[in-house]
């Protein structure tokens, strides 16, 4: 612990915002650095605390979230090692767990900075931010493609399937440890939701592509557009390869069944993030007006939500109804909520921000939608209702504008039918299948979750099959 007392000399400083009305002019980074001075005093504020919460992830209120790193990052090391200036020995010790940083020091709820010690009495550590210093230097310096070089080759082959933080991550430790990867990816873009599921202000594109840049420079074969099963079979792959990991994530979305869903207008967020980000990389960062004049109906509480309210204010739209199934949370934590829990307390995301400034609350608790209305077979109105106990509340029902309706309300959990490519029956805890040959890793394995639990599951993963070809 380099400065004992930083905590009590520095107060929290957090990466700065682009003004409001700035950044809704672009898809641009929203979120600006600090210099260096300010990165190593904000370093100097971890305690280094004899039982750190922060880098342990443990869950509370039932299951609900958690608190702590789920990924068991080594969290007051490396801190204390960015305020000495020692940013090698940092990156070191921060990428022996995470694989990702590059990924989670930009969109990470930081469940670490909920759990810190401080937060208990005050601001918790600026963790993510710190992270993503680290991993910055380690692109800077040449250490990120060092670092993910094997040694030597151990002449097994594996075929990693999906992108996203799961199988980045099982295929970079694999290949650390000499094994030959080869990544499958249906899309046309490496990344998975990394890509096509956050928007380019949160996190840029060309941050994704350089860190696919680097697997192809440790050696890891990359192959897109080719879908498992369609493209290339099971048995193809089971003939070349020596193990099989599916890393395809939990795309299952949640649907609405109700009246005129088949109307033109309605889709899944995941769909529309994915057009959006497709036409950024083709035409650029700057604010459209292809929503010019329309209304815009979110159904979801989630970051989702958050990213489909800023995509269309950036695409111009005339104004946003958003509808959160569940009641509103409490504005402080309640006694059954105390530190270090996750706190579930109402909060406004970037994407609710910018609505306010723009059109004021647009958010309604406790509602839903029960029947969409068209012309011309597009959506124009949305029939809307308050619900008790998720049902909606007979004779309760009003109408809103909708020109656009976007679903993000969640998944469910991974697309069955690959599994059944490979006659996979059981999903196991240590990452194993009913098939010795088949591993699982990441959301298609415990379900929708978070990309530092993504990179968790790959990191395990990837020992756990390193272990199988070692015996």
């Amino acid at each position: 612990m380099a400065d004992p007392k930083g905590f009590l000399k520095y107060g929290r400083k957090d990466n700065p915002m682009r003004p409001i009305m700035q950044r809704i002019k672009d898809f641009d980074a929203m979120e600006l650095d600090l210099d260096d001075g300010d990165r190593r005093q904000q370093a100097a504020r971890c305690m280094n605390c004899g039982i750190p919460f922060c880098h342990h992830g443990v869950f509370y209120g039932g299951g609900r979230a958690v608190a702590g790193c789920p990924n068991d990052n080594l969290i007051p090391e490396w801190n204390d090692l960015v305020y000495q200036s020692r940013d090698q020995q940092a990156f070191e010790r921060l990428t022996k767990t995470n694989y990702l940083p590059d990924m989670t020091g930009r969109v990470c709820p930081a469940p670490c900075e909920a759990a810190c010690v401080q937060a208990l009495n005050g601001p918790g550590i600026t963790i993510r931010n710190n992270e993503k210093f680290i991993i910055e230097q380690g692109f800077k310096y040449g250490w990120v493609v060092d670092s993910g070089k094997p040694l030597h080759r151990t002449g097994k082959k594996i075929a990693v399937i999906g992108s996203g933080p799961a199988g980045i991550s099982v295929a970079w430790r694999l290949n650390q440890l000499g094994h030959s990867v080869t990544i499958f990816e249906r899309d046309d873009r490496f990344g998975g939701l990394l890509m096509y599921g956050i928007p380019n202000m949160k996190l840029p594109k060309n941050i994704v592509e350089r860190r696919i840049e680097t697997l192809r420079q440790v050696g890891i074969e990359l192959v897109a557009n080719t879908e498992v099963g369609k493209d290339i079979s099971a048995d193809e792959l089971r003939n070349r390869f020596d193990r099989i990991v599916i890393c395809t994530g939990a795309r299952e979305a949640r649907n609405l069944d109700v009246e005129g869903r088949d109307l033109k207008g309605i889709y899944q967020a995941v769909d529309y993030l994915r057009l959006s980000t497709q036409a950024i990389m083709n035409d650029g960062v700057a604010a459209t007006t292809s929503l010019k004049g329309k209304h815009v109906l979110v159904l979801g509480g989630g970051d989702t939500r958050n990213d489909c309210i800023g995509t269309v204010i950036r695409q111009g739209c005339a104004g946003i109804t958003q509808l959160e199934i569940n009641p509103s949370l409490p504005k402080e934590r309640t006694e059954a909520n105390q530190w270090p829990e996750w706190p579930m307390v109402q909060k406004n995301g970037y994407g609710q921000k910018e609505a306010r400034a723009l059109f004021g609350d647009i958010t309604s608790y406790s509602k839903t939608a029960t029947a969409f209305y068209g012309k011309n077979g597009v959506v124009t109105e949305a029939r809307i209702s308050h619900v008790k106990n998720h049902q909606p509340i007979p004779g309760d029902e009003t109408t809103v504008k909708a020109d656009l309706v976007l679903l993000a309300m969640g998944f469910k959990g991974a697309e069955q039918w690959l599994f059944d490519q490979f006659n996979v029956t059981k999903r196991n805890k240590d990452y194993t299948t009913n098939d010795s040959q088949v591993f699982v890793a990441g959301d298609c394995r415990r379900g929708p979750s978070l990309v530092i639990w993504g990179i968790h599951e790959g990191r395990m993963c990837a020992e756990k099959v390193d272990a199988t070809l070692n015996v």
